[in-house]
């Protein structure tokens, strides 16, 4: 009886190792599949400015940047009147150049426009986490409110 429970135990302890790599296996493939393909959901906000914006204004960006590097995004934005939105290069904490400019699509909401993509070198950027949103204003030019892109 002993020796069938100890091996009993043996089999269970090899089924639970066999789980445990089939499960790290899976995971690690998701992460690889879906690395830089998934929608990030984005709150923007005076504070994340460069330099910091005192405004009542938010807003919500859901962004997508594909491996293929296309890109879609709708931003929406309340408590200001928006002139224009973009994604950015540049890291957390600093300002950086245009690179998709947005379709402003209705009052206070924008689009990426069809086809819109980035270049290699943008993509890398995306996966570093050195892109970000902005949307401006007559009252702030520079910016009003903004979320980092956190890649992947």
């Amino acid at each position: 009886m002993n020796a069938k429970f100890q091996q009993r135990r043996l089999v269970i302890g090899a089924l639970a190792v066999t789980s445990a790599i089939v499960l790290a296996y899976g995971c690690g493939s998701m992460s690889g599949a879906m690395g830089g393909g998934g929608a990030e959901t984005l709150t923007l906000s005076g504070s994340n400015e460069v330099p910091a914006v005192n405004t009542p204004a938010t807003g919500t960006a859901v962004v997508t940047i594909k491996p293929d590097k296309s890109v879609t995004v709708k931003v929406t934005v309340t408590g200001m009147t928006a002139t224009a939105s973009h994604i950015h290069e540049g890291a957390a904490g600093t300002n950086g150049p245009v690179i998709v400019p947005f379709t402003k699509t209705a009052d206070n909401t924008f689009e990426a426009p069809a086809g819109a993509k980035v270049t290699d070198a943008q993509y890398e950027s995306y996966k570093a986490g050195k892109l970000y949103v902005n949307v401006h204003s007559a009252a702030h030019p520079g910016g009003e409110v903004r979320a980092q892109l956190k890649g992947s």
